[in-house]
């Protein structure tokens, strides 16, 4: 049929074909209107819509019909107007202006059909005899085509006459089939152009999205904004996800965008939402989420960007004469401990981070502390209990106890800021390697030199001893202190700050035990032996807390 189809592929999915037809032969298995009439055609030559052939006058709406089979030039024109999904065919004599009024029109997403590679050209059948001609086509995109200047088209070329004296020459039967055939090829490519422009910026939404509309970008914006995520621009990569730099063109804004898998459908809405009420949160010391954007099987997040990039950098040497001072040390500390006040007390949800860590620590221009990337973290309502989650996290700041029951609290994270202090205290990862090629964990080896007495040792050497002695051993005694295996031990956020400004004098330390004995414990059940020992949350001095890792 039309040298398109047949009877085996006729109406299946896989053919990818999207074509108007000016049909002068009634088929009756294809449901065929009549013998003279347009039709709209998606993978099957049973139209999905069709019109007598004719044209709609501009001035009183009435129908003028057109003899398909009139050997006369005829015009048409076939447009696809890609964000309403229409679909409009108009025709013509020759001469005469487009009608405003199309013939036949469809609503259809062409982009479920058209692949990214399309085949663009003519197709036609008149029995054994050819006789359709193209004089002339043109198209446009994202306009519409130029208009063909009608005294340059060829002549048709003259032909015998027919038995009755008419004096129509048989070729110019074939103008109008090839005519139309050209039109739909530009069309068809023009199609395929804004198909594949569609697929490349293409978006997820759904309609209960509308209410979070102020945090969405679009996705057009953000790929130009990265450069199209050129490696150039990649800042990091993570088990969430890569983050590139970005300049959005109209505001100037310097943006990181975090490209983040996400598969499942399952809890989409629910973890946008989430995302967006993180993105109300208001404090100096966190990393502000901007907005978001869905494209297929992956979300991404836009963050105020940080130029100095993520704190471990400065600690581990990866960035060259870059050691920070003891007061920068300090201040980092403060700053990230009034992030967690903020997340835990003062908001108004509890926020329980989840991934407290140096790489999650990020620097501005002056190098004050922003807490970021909050894709582990959870939120749930002063004074409710926290339900049983997967466990999550980076190794070597994980709480025993949610190894154990799987729940994220407050105390997890203070647990994970422990470690923190640690790291910033002594310059050391949380997973430290021995001489001895062992893996040795920093709470350990702080613990040990804290009971040996040799404090000093324990701070960084980067710092060549330029550093305030009672501060850093205070910051050295804290993180042990936040990082106690038993959760009932470990002071709240609040008390952290009012020891690091010395309103309170922390508890001391106890000259032997194992913290990794309690630990042991604590998993085995034996939670309530902490009771017999004084607790952090006293209000006041103690003389000792139990245990040590």
């Amino acid at each position: 049929y039309l040298g398109l189809l047949s009877n085996q592929n006729d109406g299946n999915q896989t053919n990818h074909i999207f074509a108007i037809e000016l049909d002068t032969f009634q088929n009756w298995e294809l449901q065929d209107m009549n013998d003279n009439h347009v039709g709209i055609d998606i993978n099957s030559l049973r139209s999905i819509q069709s019109h007598d052939a004719g044209f709609y006058h501009d001035k009183n709406g009435t129908f003028q019909s057109l003899s398909l089979d009139s050997q006369e030039v005829m015009q048409v024109w076939v447009d696809y107007h890609g964000e309403k999904m229409q679909i409009d065919a108009t025709m013509a004599p020759l001469g005469m202006a487009k009608p405003t009024r199309p013939i036949v029109s469809a609503n259809y997403n062409l982009s479920s059909v058209l692949t990214d590679v399309a085949y663009i050209g003519f197709s036609s059948a008149e029995g054994k005899i050819t006789k359709h001609y193209v004089l002339g086509w043109s198209f446009g995109m994202n306009s519409p085509a130029p208009a063909i200047n009608l005294t340059m088209l060829p002549k048709l070329p003259l032909g015998p006459r027919s038995k009755g004296g008419r004096r129509r020459l048989w070729v110019l039967e074939i103008i109008l089939p090839l005519a139309t055939a050209a039109l739909i090829l530009s069309v068809a490519a023009v199609v395929s152009l804004l198909v594949r422009r569609h697929f490349r910026y293409a978006e997820v939404r759904d309609d209960w999205e509308v209410e979070y509309g102020p945090h969405r970008f679009s996705y057009k914006d953000l790929f130009r904004a990265t450069e199209g995520f050129d490696n150039k621009n990649l800042l990091g990569t993570g088990g969430f996800g890569r983050v590139y730099r970005g300049e959005l063109s109209r505001s100037k804004l310097m943006v990181a965008v975090k490209r983040v898998s996400h598969d499942s459908r399952q809890g989409m809405k629910e973890f946008i939402a989430e995302i967006v009420s993180i993105g109300r949160l208001q404090n100096p010391n966190l990393v502000h989420l901007l907005g978001y954007c869905r494209r297929q099987g992956e979300l991404l997040l836009v963050y105020e960007y940080m130029p100095k990039g993520s704190l471990d950098k400065y600690l581990y040497g990866e960035v060259d004469n870059s050691t920070l001072s003891w007061d920068q040390r300090i201040w980092i500390i403060r700053g990230i401990a009034s992030a967690l006040i903020y997340l835990h007390e003062e908001w108004e949800k509890v926020v329980v981070h989840r991934d407290i860590k140096a790489s999650n620590v990020l620097l501005d221009d002056e190098l004050n502390a922003r807490l970021g990337d909050f894709g582990l973290a959870r939120l749930y309502d002063h004074g409710v209990e926290q339900e049983t989650t997967r466990v999550v996290g980076t190794i070597g700041y994980i709480a025993p106890e949610l190894a154990r029951t799987g729940k994220g609290t407050p105390l997890t994270d203070v647990f994970a800021f422990g470690v923190f202090i640690l790291e910033v205290t002594c310059g050391q990862r949380p997973i430290m390697q021995s001489t001895q090629d062992e893996q040795v964990m920093l709470v350990d080896w702080a613990l040990e030199h804290v009971q040996q007495g040799s404090l000093d040792d324990a701070i960084d050497i980067r710092l060549k001893g330029q550093y305030n002695a009672s501060e850093a051993h205070l910051a050295l005694k804290l993180g042990l202190l936040c990082s106690h295996p038993f959760a009932c031990a470990r002071p709240s956020m609040r008390q952290v700050i009012q020891y690091l400004d010395g309103h309170i004098e922390p508890p001391q330390l106890p000259a032997h035990q194992s913290f990794q004995a309690l630990a042991l414990m604590q998993n085995e059940g034996f939670d309530s032996y902490i009771m017999s020992y004084p607790s952090s949350k006293s209000v006041g001095t103690m003389s000792s807390i139990s245990g040590g890792r």
